[in-house]
């Protein structure tokens, strides 16, 4: 939902560090990996209880995930680039409701297992969308720099993020976040297959 906005908002942060890292003469796909990784070693950290360090890793995670495709357009950008970027996305945001679930099994197991169930409507819906999308040689004029249609909703990347900062700052709350957020991802999903079916009809 805030996606655009906020796109905006960074846009002109996102441009001088992408020059800053093509002179450092980082590609786009290293960018993509390291961003990866260090949204795998968030993870690590939140399931060890270290929320605070957790949630700064997540934040310079996300900052290089928006990093390689700024560093994409000003080289070349390639449809394995993409893949690549959004598989990781996707294994990224599915390993914080895990972390969570390990840190405290017995109260955050059966809520990190309901948000993931989400995470899997959001993330099928998207997708499925973008397949259809691509075939009918559809393009979102929103988001003409992106390797596929990225169809809108209401928990896109920067709600996800601000409900991951939420939980890490406030861990003891984790069991209502995670509630609330599945019920807001069910909502998207549901939005999505209907905007989709209504679409391809």
């Amino acid at each position: 939902m805030f996606d655009r906005s906020v796109s905006h908002l960074i846009a002109p942060l996102i441009q001088r560090l992408a020059r800053q890292a093509r002179r450092l003469g980082l590609s786009a796909n290293q960018l993509t990996l390291l961003g990866f990784l260090l949204g795998i070693f968030a993870a690590f950290l939140i399931a060890f209880e270290a929320y605070l360090a957790g949630a700064a890793a997540i934040l310079v995670s996300r900052l290089l995930d928006a990093l390689d495709g700024a560093v994409a357009r000003l080289t070349h950008a390639t449809d394995a680039g993409g893949f690549l970027d959004i598989a990781l996305d996707f294994v990224f945001y599915a390993s914080i409701p895990l972390a969570f679930a390990f840190s405290d099994p017995a109260r955050n197991a059966l809520p990190a297992a309901v948000l993931l169930a989400a995470f899997i409507g959001t993330g099928s819906s998207f997708l499925a969308f973008a397949v259809m999308a691509a075939k009918r040689g559809l393009s979102n004029l929103a988001t003409p720099d992106k390797s596929f249609y990225f169809l809108g909703g209401l928990t896109e990347a920067s709600e996800t993020l601000i409900c991951f900062m939420v939980m890490c700052v406030w861990p003891g709350l984790f069991i209502e976040l995670a509630y609330g957020f599945a019920a807001l991802c069910a909502i998207t999903t549901v939005t999505r297959i209907w905007w989709g079916w209504r679409a391809f009809q």
